[in-house]
């Protein structure tokens, strides 16, 4: 399984990091993805990390946001900087099997998903 942690409250400007530590799963062998949820949006993806580190990023994120990977913790992670009130959602982390050439909000070959973690950025 998949275990978020790093969300919470912080004001516009500030910086949070996001972690998806593995549970009996090595993160290294998936392509792992973050998706976020704002309240009445649709999911997107925010950014993912394939099994061979390429990287990618959505668009609208204007190069605020760094994902990376440490196979040594088996943990991803993303780092939030000048956030945003547009930023507030549930961030969820996912594995993704290997091999799926989709776009960044596609749900397609995902097996795992984390739990979610609440990043809260008041106007």
């Amino acid at each position: 399984r998949l275990v978020e942690s790093g969300g919470g409250l912080v004001q516009p400007g500030g910086s949070l990091r996001l972690s998806c530590t593995g549970s009996g799963l090595s993160l290294g062998d998936f392509d792992i993805g973050w998706f976020r949820q704002a309240p009445g949006k649709e999911r997107e993806g925010v950014s993912d990390i394939s099994d061979r580190g390429r990287i990618r990023y959505a668009d609208s994120l204007k190069g605020r946001f760094t994902i990376s990977r440490d196979d040594a913790t088996n943990t991803v992670y993303l780092q939030m900087a000048n956030l945003e009130p547009e930023d507030t959602a549930i961030y969820y982390c996912a594995a993704r099997r290997p091999g799926f050439t989709v776009s960044l909000s596609s749900t397609l070959g995902i097996v795992y998903w984390g739990q979610g973690t609440q990043v809260t950025v008041p106007t």
